[in-house]
């Protein structure tokens, strides 16, 4: 059977999810000699090509491009780095690749996670891969796969000369004034394509629905902040890519270069503010047809600096004037990640593939803040002159809170996909993983031990921390099995099983100051407390059985699936209140953020995702057709009876199509019902339900698209359920330095105008 070509992968996924994206005409000419059938694995869901088009003129965050997608929630965070979920595990417990590189958030609020580097104008397919993940997809995650990539190259037609074409655009959204502007040139030969991508785009702090108010006196020297203003959520973003491609009958090599240069993006849901992160990658990706099948080879490598300081709407004390400054705290990061990747989908028979591979990933993360200045010019002490009671602490020595850290993977998997007859269609995977963590010694801001506060929370804990041995090794196993039946064109059933292993990261291993401020400074989650590491973590191990129920017309216009699962998760990386002095598990104190410390605890997730969509006819204003998407995730921790943290409630997403003679428009409504199981080691915020309603519209004339719309249209006050506790401003250095109990408002009403014309 020979179907696979150059860009093969590409034109599978096509076929196995006709509503993936992609640009018209950027493929080359693929013929396929066998019968066609839907491969195995396929993705659980995909962003259709409409919606891409449409939903990226209303946001610059290319993880909200998902929201369509079965399964798939988002965790707030900055304005174009939101972290997806799916079926309520998320961020790292996601295996997340760009353009088949397997990045990581460098930051110890992961501010920079995979997705934040491709602007939404830069994706040409992001799709899902939800609970029982096939393991030639990825390893090292417990909650899915993400596959995002960017528009891939095109050649000029076979007998055509050279082509040159491009792409401009931009937008503007009325909220937060947020504006910008991609741009995208290429140059192609029938066997050379060269293409750059460029997007910016700015925006100020969003205004929340209704009237939000979060202090009774809020402002800067001199300024007023408007009430209803959601402080620390505007953003300042540049992504560039330049790609070369090089072809022939049988085989494909690519070069790609990005780079990223974020001058600032401040964070509603955290203490701290990203104010510099700057990326430089390298992709190398080679394809090869064989007379056995299809070689595919990658390498990849990734340099990040990263930098969080207190951002403009986080520097005051707020109150009456005259305004206190907040001490400035700089934090720095540094991660490297370079990988390879080698795999091989063989033809055994017309009924057998067999798909292996090998997997390699190194990285390295420095973390560490220097002393403040402001420390620095007050301090006048010595071991025989006692630390002033005032003295803030974060001075003389740099604080090191990651030292030389490591975590390499080196992994292989064989996976086996049968087609037995017309009707059903089996896949057995395996992969075995070795994962290796590993940091340097570490010390605090200070090591002075007349001063019990300072000394507990860096000296002592220092201490403790660099005679651990600190090396830890895991072998991590997945199995994956997969069975499809289509007993007919109008029915498809799927059953499988998963068992997924995650290895912790280096933050929840590593982080060690039981210092307050230092530990609030380690938190990925958004929830406004303090977090300490757990060198003995063990690697999560998940257990997931997953089924899935299609009717479905021929040409699947007209389709309802039911998806539901179940999955237990051994060793759940949780949390428990921890008392810094004594170095116990301690007991919450309502209302007021704590310390907590990793451990591994049992956790269950269950629930059903539920999709539809249907033609509704045709009349003299065009095409009318329905969409639903309904989601339901409960997750419970099995050992205390906590709800898990951060799993979205039950929701829904309708919506109305019309379409006639080049207009486009969509009516939706959003429902999400009440979250009340939330976790209470970090006393999760309960959040009300409600509805919102958004209207999306687009004309196309030739090349050119212009996109309008209106988002949240009758400006309703909600609070974001994944948005976690609002920290967007006054001093947040301390526990108690910002009220407790607020949730984080989502965005009002917003219009919004973009413009695409292609050449």
């Amino acid at each position: 059977m020979n179907y696979r070509l150059p860009l093969l992968i590409v034109a599978l996924s096509t076929l196995a999810a006709p509503a993936v994206a992609q640009q018209d005409g950027t493929l080359p000419e693929v013929k396929v000699t066998a019968d066609r059938y839907v491969p195995m694995p396929q993705p659980a869901g995909a962003v259709t090509r409409s919606s891409l088009f449409s939903t990226r003129a209303a946001t610059s965050d290319t993880a909200s491009l998902l929201r369509d997608v079965p399964g798939v929630s988002l965790g707030a965070a900055g304005g174009v780095s939101s972290l997806p979920s799916v079926r309520g595990l998320g961020d790292d417990r996601l295996r997340i690749k760009v353009d088949g590189m397997d990045l990581l958030a460098s930051c110890p609020n992961h501010m920079n996670p995979a997705l934040s580097y491709l602007d939404p104008s830069q994706v040409g397919t992001l799709y899902v891969y939800a609970g029982v993940t096939p393991v030639s997809v990825g390893g090292d995650s417990i909650g899915g796969t993400i596959i995002a990539e960017s528009t891939p190259p095109a050649f000029a037609p076979a007998g055509q000369g050279p082509i040159v074409s491009g792409e401009i655009g931009g937008f503007y959204r009325s909220n937060n004034h947020a504006r910008g502007l991609n741009l995208g040139t290429g140059y192609a030969t029938q066997t050379f394509a060269a293409t750059y991508r460029g997007a910016i785009a700015r925006a100020g702090n969003y205004t929340a629905g209704g009237n939000f108010k979060t202090f009774t006196a809020t402002g800067r020297p001199g300024q007023t902040l408007p009430l209803d203003e959601v402080g620390s959520s505007a953003y300042d973003t540049r992504n560039h890519a330049l790609d070369f491609a090089w072809r022939d009958a049988t085989q494909l090599l690519e070069l790609g270069l990005g780079h990223q240069d974020m001058p600032f993006q401040l964070y509603p849901n955290q203490r701290m503010d990203l104010l510099k992160n700057r990326q430089n990658r390298v992709n190398v990706h080679y394809l090869s047809q064989k007379d056995w099948g299809l070689l595919d080879a990658r390498f990849y490598h990734e340099a990040v600096e990263h930098f969080m300081d207190f951002g403009r709407d986080k520097q005051l004390v707020y109150g009456k004037a005259p305004y206190v400054v907040a001490v400035g705290m700089p934090m720095w990061t540094k991660g490297k990640t370079t990988g390879a990747v080698v795999k091989a989908d063989i033809d055994l028979s017309k009924r057998d593939l067999l798909r292996i591979g090998a997997e390699l990933q190194r990285y390295r993360l420095d973390d560490w803040w220097p002393p403040s200045p402001a420390d620095l010019a007050g301090m006048l002490f010595s071991a025989t002159n006692p630390v002033p009671a005032t003295f803030a602490g974060m001075a003389p020595d740099t604080f090191w809170n990651i030292n030389n850290g490591k975590r390499d993977r080196t992994g292989a998997f064989v996976e086996w996909e049968g087609r037995w007859t017309s009707h059903w269609m089996t896949l057995l995977g395996a992969r075995i993983e070795r994962v290796t963590t590993d940091t340097g010694p570490v010390q605090g801001y200070n090591s002075v031990a007349n001063n019990m506060m300072y000394s507990q929370g860096y000296l002592i804990s220092a201490t403790q921390f660099n005679a651990l041995d600190r090396k830890r090794s895991d072998t991590n196993i997945d199995l994956t099995a997969l069975a499809r039946h289509t007993p007919d064109d109008n029915h498809t059933y799927e059953l499988g099983f998963a068992r997924k292993t995650r290895t912790p990261n280096l933050y929840e291993r590593y982080s060690w100051s039981r210092n307050a401020m230092a530990a609030i400074m380690n938190n990925f989650v958004g929830d406004g407390n303090g977090y300490i590491g757990n060198v003995d973590l063990k690697p999560e191990v998940a257990y997931t059985i997953g089924a899935s129920a299609s009717w479905h017309s021929a040409d699947r216009s007209t389709e309802l699936k039911l998806a539901p699962f179940y999955t237990h998760v051994t060793d759940y990386v949780d949390a428990v209140n921890w008392n810094r002095q004594t170095n116990v598990a301690a007991t919450p104190v309502p209302g007021q953020f704590g310390l907590l410390k990793y451990m591994n605890q049992d956790a269950r997730l269950y629930g059903m995702d539920v999709s539809g969509r249907m033609p509704l006819g045709t009349n003299r204003l065009g095409a009318w057709s329905a969409r639903a998407v309904v989601n339901y995730t409960h997750g419970r921790n099995h050992e205390t009876g906590s709800g898990l943290y951060n799993v979205m409630p039950l929701n829904a997403r309708l919506s109305l199509h019309q379409a006639t003679s080049g207009w486009e428009n969509a009516l939706e409504l959003v429902a999400v019902r009440a979250k009340t199981n939330v976790s209470a080691p970090r006393q999760e915020l309960q959040t009300s339900g409600y509805a919102l309603v958004n209207w999306r519209g687009s004309y196309t004339w030739r090349s050119l698209r212009v996109d309008f719309g209106i988002e949240n249209l009758f400006d309703r006050l909600y609070a974001l359920p994944l948005g976690g506790v609002y920290l967007g401003q006054g001093m947040t250095m301390s526990i108690a330095g910002v009220p407790f109990g607020i949730a984080v408002p989502g965005m009002g009403r917003s219009f919004h105008l973009g413009a695409t014309y292609r050449f």
